[in-house]
């Protein structure tokens, strides 16, 4: 089986690469670290990357054979908000800890009829689209791959999936 244990760190444009498959996943997919897919052409691939990598639509990535294969982040049912307050939609949204699209003048979310109900109340303007979905990678991001001190450590997450504390902040919610 052909495995994936790295991304290149370099642009594209910085070499010149032969790109020799796609790999083809929703955001779910590309912030796991360890994974068993299937290339485009239907070839078994295992993703062994760092914790906390994140894969996003366009990186390039080197199989175990030596070959380049390139990231493709697949349309996906999400919720597109446009409003004159974004900055209140932004904080109810990081406030549930969801993952979020920032982009000029809009938000996007995976689909969720909860929290597209709760944007509709802050007066927000919500439609349905299918897109990539690119959310951001969160403060805590960056070169290292190491948890930070409340064990995030950039990856996103489901929060209500982990045992860590807290330390000093207030979420506003109850884990189950």
């Amino acid at each position: 089986m052909l495995e994936i244990k790295a991304k290149l760190k370099v642009s594209r444009s910085a070499y010149k690469l032969e790109v020799r498959g796609q790999l083809r996943l929703p955001f779910e997919s590309r912030q796991k670290s360890r994974l068993l897919t299937r290339l485009a052409s239907g070839e078994e691939v295992g993703l062994k990357l760092p914790r906390g990598e994140i894969l996003r639509g366009g990186d390039l990535v080197t199989a175990s054979d030596g070959r380049v294969i390139e990231i493709v982040a697949v349309p996906e049912k999400l919720l597109h908000v446009e409003s004159g307050s974004l900055a209140k939609a932004a904080y109810h949204l990081g406030n549930r800890h969801v993952p979020v699209q920032v982009g000029e003048g809009f938000l996007r979310i995976a689909e969720d009829h909860v929290l597209e109900e709760m944007l509709l109340k802050l007066g927000a303007k919500v439609s349905h689209v299918e897109a990539p979905f690119e959310p951001e990678a969160g403060a805590y991001s960056g070169a290292h791959h190491q948890h930070d001190e409340m064990g995030h450590g950039g990856k996103i997450h489901d929060h209500h999936d982990h045992d860590h504390e807290h330390c000093d902040h207030d979420h506003h919610h109850h884990h189950k």
